[in-house]
């Protein structure tokens, strides 16, 4: 069966919400109907459903006489993330250890591991960052099937996109990298091994760490990045 190419909405939504999530669009940004169907180079219409799509995201809101903007990200909103992160992620390892494949989540800890290993040596390029984002998505992707719940799963979802627009935000060191790599390693040995309570304790402790990182390294944006800390210059792209 013939695979149907995206709308004329459907790619507005998808080059507005990567616009948004990688900062191109920043929050307070306005949104006009007439300015982005201009740039987008579609009607007004499909610009209306896409915009529609994003204030259902999240991602965009009414404010005054400007219209839709971008919405703001504050440290409250940080907080607030972690907080439903460390609920809903520890119950998926936690399932994930009782009915995933252990061979699966094997793969995925010798693959942490090695990144580990990489992210110790010299300076890993943004392009090669990019691709531990992307083990990162699989693992979380392999973690949610395993959960068998597919409300939990697409609660999940709705979150990371929100995650996203934070970590690009805080920036990355690839000292943090590193230890990202070793905290997944973890998480995944532990799962593969069916140890719940490992798996749920080893999911609190990066989330914890990834939280420290982010609320000393997070900036509003326009704000310089703090002096002396070396970003990877990699955008991950959000599930």
């Amino acid at each position: 069966m013939p695979i149907s190419s995206p709308t004329a909405a459907e790619r507005a939504y998808a080059q507005m919400r990567s616009e948004i999530l990688d900062g191109l669009l920043v929050p307070g940004a306005a949104l006009l109907e007439v300015e982005q169907s201009e740039r987008l180079g579609v009607s007004r219409t499909p610009v209306r459903e896409a915009l529609r799509r994003l204030v259902a995201e999240g991602l965009a809101e009414p404010t005054g006489r400007r219209g839709l903007v971008v919405t703001q990200v504050d440290e409250r909103d940080v907080r607030s993330l972690f907080e439903l992160r460390a609920c809903l992620e520890a119950q998926a390892a936690q399932l994930a250890a009782e009915r995933g494949d252990p061979e699966v989540f094997a793969g995925f800890a010798d693959a942490f591991t090695h990144w580990y290993e990489l992210f110790g040596g010299p300076a890993v390029s943004g392009e090669r960052v990019s691709e531990y984002f992307a083990l990162i998505r699989s693992f979380d992707e392999a973690t949610g099937a395993a959960t068998e719940n597919s409300f939990l799963v697409d609660t999940m979802e709705n979150l990371r996109t929100h995650i996203a627009r934070v970590r690009r935000m805080a920036g990355h060191s690839q000292g943090r990298l590193a230890a990202s790599a070793s905290e997944h390693a973890l998480i995944a040995r532990a799962v593969s091994r069916g140890d719940a309570a490992l798996a749920l304790h080893a999911t609190h402790v990066h989330l914890h760490n990834s939280h420290e990182h982010f609320r000393r390294s997070w900036r509003p944006a326009g704000q310089s990045e703090p002096r002396g800390r070396r970003n990877t210059g990699a955008t991950e792209k959000p599930r």
